[in-house]
């Protein structure tokens, strides 16, 4: 049984406008990777002047929904870590790969 801590890291998140983003870091506990096929965006996006998280956290992928991903296995993200930055959508995951 996995848990959180064996997820992938939000390795570095790009999306200024997000309320979880500190510094380039995401501060969500775990964040979720949904979209439609080809698109993989942050589903945790969250565009508020408040700022939210934890103060000392490592982000995780928790879920991802991009099935059509290389690095998706059973709807669990497989990557070493994923970037979250402006791809299609203001916050889209940049690791997505198409199979």
């Amino acid at each position: 049984m996995s848990t959180l801590m064996d997820q992938p890291p939000v390795s570095e998140c790009s999306v200024d406008g997000c309320s979880y983003n500190h510094e380039h870091a995401c501060s969500a506990a775990a964040i979720t990777i949904a979209g439609s096929a080809g698109d993989a965006k942050c589903a945790t996006f969250i565009p508020l002047n408040v700022k939210g998280g934890l103060d000392r956290v490592v982000s995780h992928v928790g879920a991802c929904q991009r099935a059509d991903c290389t690095h998706n296995a059973h709807l669990t993200c497989a990557a070493d870590a994923v970037r979250v930055g402006a791809g299609h959508d203001l916050a889209d995951c940049l690791t997505y790969a198409p199979a």
